[in-house]
């Protein structure tokens, strides 16, 4: 009884890491392109420069995180490092974008781009994998830990919608009060039983990964598939959402009936997320983690494509509470392939490159494209196209991407991490 009381602690420890770090994610991520409209007055154009340079520096970011990543294992320097620049996004949104912005507006740019990439595009693949990996040696499921996040979401969207009204830059201060949050339990609440930790190394533990391990992984045809999917639908499904709350105001009125639609459509759909974490290991248990990434693709081209041709803001709901579906598919899925597929200690590193760095390239290309076409033909005819480039990526995906190989003797129930010597 002691020991499941123990295991339940650490469990709550990460679990509310991963509530306060994407309570910052569903905040900048939901209501940057709002804030950069309504107080910074940049263009769209301007603001896919931003998500560009974002997506540009993550470029630099990934590769070194999850190569990092797989040699710290449990070491908590680079995620430390994460959470204490997390805390600065209140004091840089407040005080120093727009004296920034005012002496030039690349240099912001590029300010906001490095910074935002180094606690979310870049830093997002870090807690995930270590998260993952406390899973197994902590013996509780990754999914449902992945829970917090969900909840994050939900109440990111209900609160932020209102203290945006309120205070715009007040969004910003809640975040570094979660990173404050997320930096605590680091440091005092995600404990490790070191007595299996050896079970995230694989079965040769004692042999440390070398260079021509990581190297080997770019030889691999399905890794390059597996980017390819990636660039292709999970990039999109990001570049589609970044300035869709302005897309989605423009069926109203006025500008605080937009936004509070929004924020409760937000919360449904996160809501969703969450309960449908729950049972989604067990189905990606019978449909295969291969699989799963597919329906994921052509749900993304549906919902994309959908909201393009939707009459009116309750279609736009209908199709948006997709996402409540997709993320769970995406987030249970690629954990379980790529544990099926490929090498468990280069586990972080072949997550960072295939999933989170091919697909800031992706972001990076289409992101500035995204932000003119915009401007230039309307949301309609972009959503158009960039549901047509997920449709056939996801096509290609289908007929390439190899099955994983069985690991159900020794896989956890939530499907996101091999689960050794138990």
């Amino acid at each position: 009884m002691s020991n499941m009381v123990k295991e339940s602690r650490h469990f709550w420890g990460f679990a509310l890491s991963e509530f306060s770090y994407f309570f910052v994610w569903a905040i900048t991520y939901g209501f940057l392109t709002l804030w950069l409209e309504k107080v910074a007055h940049v263009t769209g154009s301007q603001a896919g420069i931003i998500f560009s340079l974002m997506a540009g520096m993550s470029l630099i970011f990934q590769p070194i995180f999850g190569v990092v990543s797989d040699k710290l294992v449990f070491r908590k320097n680079l995620l430390l490092t994460i959470s204490i620049a997390a805390i600065l996004t209140g004091p840089y949104f407040q005080w120093l974008f727009m004296p920034i912005f005012n002496v030039s507006p690349i240099l912001v740019s590029v300010v906001t781009g490095v910074f935002l990439a180094f606690i979310l595009n870049g830093g997002v693949s870090v807690i995930e994998q270590y998260v993952e990996r406390a899973s197994i040696a902590n013996k509780f499921e990754y999914g449902h830990a992945r829970m917090g996040g969900s909840v994050a979401g939900v109440i990111a969207a209900i609160v932020a919608g209102r203290l945006f009204l309120w205070e715009p830059n007040a969004i910003w201060w809640a975040t570094s009060a979660a990173a404050v949050f997320l930096t605590l339990l680091l440091i005092f609440s995600t404990k490790i039983n070191f007595k299996n930790a050896a079970a995230v190394m694989g079965d040769n533990k004692d042999e440390k990964m070398t260079k021509k391990d990581i190297f080997s992984i770019f030889k691999l045809r399905n890794f390059w598939i597996l980017a390819l999917f990636y660039m292709g639908a999970s990039a999109l499904f990001d570049v589609f959402d970044q300035q869709f709350i302005v897309f989605f105001k423009s069926f109203f009125e006025t500008d605080a009936q937009g936004t509070m639609v929004y924020s409760y459509m937000g919360s449904a759909q996160t809501a969703l997320e969450l309960v449908l974490m729950i049972p989604m290991p067990y189905i990606i248990n019978k449909i295969g983690a291969r699989n799963g990434l597919i329906i994921y693709g052509f749900l993304t081209c549906l919902r994309i494509l959908g909201s393009a041709l939707s009459p009116s803001w309750i279609w736009i709901v209908f199709f948006r509470l997709l996402a409540g579906l997709e993320m769970p598919l995406l987030l249970v899925s690629i954990m379980k392939y790529i544990s099926e597929a490929f090498d468990i200690r280069l586990y972080a590193t072949v997550y960072a490159l295939a999933s989170n760095f091919a697909k800031q390239i992706s972001v990076f290309i289409f992101s500035s494209a995204a932000g003119s076409m915009y401007d230039v033909i309307g949301y309609q005819h972009t959503y158009l196209i960039l549901g047509g480039i997920v449709f056939v990526i996801t096509l290609i995906a289908a007929i390439f991407l190899e099955k994983g190989h069985s690991l159900t003797a020794t896989k956890d129930n939530d499907g996101g991490g091999t689960v050794a010597n138990e």
